[in-house]
C-alpha cells in the first residue's frame, strides 16, 4: 500500500533525518519526504500497514522530536 500524509517539520535537514529514520522501519518498502509541500510518501505492507505507521511516527520522533504527522 502506498499513501501520503501531511506532517509539519521545521528543515529540510529534519526531514531528510526522518525519511531515513522511517525507511529503517521494518516493512516500509519506500518513504520520501517532500520538505517543501509538507507530504511523506510511505510505501508499506498492506497487511500491516496501520501498524508499520504507527512505527514510522516513533522512528521519526526519534530522529526529530518536533515531527508531526497527520494518520
Amino acid at each position: 500500500m502506498k499513501k501520503t500524509f501531511s506532517i509539519e517539520v521545521d528543515c529540510p535537514v529534519c526531514a531528510d533525518k526522518c525519511q531515513r529514520a522511517i525507511a529503517a522501519v521494518d516493512g516500509v518498502r519506500d518513504c520520501q519526504i517532500n520538505f517543501i509541500l509538507q507530504k511523506p510518501t510511505l510505501e508499506a505492507d498492506d497487511d500491516r500497514f496501520d501498524e508499520i505507521v504507527k512505527e514510522a511516527v516513533k522512528a521519526a520522533k526519534k530522529a526529530e522530536a518536533d515531527f508531526e504527522m497527520e494518520v
